[in-house]
């Protein structure tokens, strides 16, 4: 008889708060990628503030990103597999500067929207 499973299982998939916290971070990327498409395209008055709005919540996905790669680093160092903390670590900075370029446009577009 195999030993009892434990916590939550979507088929043989385990169920874990880093699965959970990807697929959100996967969404917010995603549905504010889409509101920025949508305010470029369909918005033409305060499209500015509209913009920060969606870089500002692009950049937190980003910076979301960011931290699970430092976890998952740091995990593949424990575990000595260098390759893929190397791999990793790129896509962590990528996603860092993704992060400061968004929370930039974002300060940027407040400051406009305030004059």
């Amino acid at each position: 008889m195999p030993p009892a499973r434990r916590g939550m299982y979507l088929g043989q998939r385990r169920i874990t708060p880093l699965v959970i916290s990807s697929v959100l971070v996967g969404i917010a990327l995603l549905g504010s990628l889409a509101y920025i498409v949508y305010v470029v395209l369909k918005v033409e008055d305060e499209q500015i503030q509209l913009l920060g709005y969606g870089f500002a919540v692009l950049g937190a996905s980003f910076a979301a990103i960011a931290l699970g790669c430092v976890y998952e680093i740091w995990r593949a160092a424990r575990r000595a597999r260098t390759g893929r903390a190397l791999v990793l670590s790129i896509i962590g900075g990528v996603a860092g500067l993704a992060a400061i370029a968004c929370f930039s446009f974002t300060a940027i577009a407040t400051m406009l929207g305030a004059s």
